[in-house]
């Protein structure tokens, strides 16, 4: 009994040194994986040039990150291929199709709540979860629109700067060149102030 009670505190350590190895590699593994998708999606994606639109100024900066917001985020009613959703349907993925207008920007052609197929010379980006929250008048498609979020609304910059980039934002100074990965995941590649870039991501 005494050999038993002797080994078993260095038996739970050994467990408990395990454990840990263990946790820490499946950490490291989740972040080499998020940090892997994120390369590939801005090396391999396709870039696009999206104008930003004013915020609320109640919303205002958060550390060192700017808020921001798109024309693309409002995406109205008479684009969707199957009409508008069900005011009772549960939070759902909307597929955004875009393509470059003559100003040299992207913009909505058509949008779903289904499948949308790629096409040539478009791209499809995916929403997060959009909880339907709409704007105008929901029985008019015309002046409808719902509001959605892309994962690409803060932008990180260097201390004591981000002031400056919102008040530029809210002039309609600030442009996002983003990259589009094949399952329609976007990313930051740079910030454009004045059509030129200011700041601009690593492909790591």
């Amino acid at each position: 009994m005494t050999d038993v009670a002797e080994k078993s505190p260095t038996i739970d350590s050994r467990r408990l040194w395990i454990a840990a190895i263990v946790v820490a590699a499946l950490q490291t593994a989740v972040l080499g994986y998020m940090v892997g998708e994120r390369a590939w999606g801005l090396r391999s994606g396709v870039e696009i040039l999206l104008r930003t639109a004013p915020v609320d100024p109640r919303d205002l900066l958060r550390g060192d990150y700017v808020t921001l917001n798109y024309d693309i985020s409002r995406v109205p009613f008479s684009t969707m291929v199957e009409g508008p959703p069900k005011m009772s349907r549960s939070a759902a993925i909307l597929s955004v199709r875009l393509k470059r207008q003559d100003d040299g920007y992207w913009g909505i052609v058509e949008s779903s709540f289904g499948k949308l197929d790629q096409k040539p010379d478009t791209v499809v980006l995916k929403s997060l979860p959009v909880e339907y929250v709409f704007y105008g008048d929901v029985t008019d498609p015309q002046q409808a629109i719902v509001g959605v979020t892309y994962g690409i609304e803060r932008y990180y910059v260097p201390e004591g700067q981000g002031r400056d980039i919102e008040s530029a934002r809210n002039d309609n100074r600030v442009a996002i060149a983003a990259r589009v990965s094949s399952d329609g995941v976007a990313h930051i590649r740079s910030l454009l102030l004045d059509g030129k870039s200011v700041y601009e991501e690593p492909l790591y």
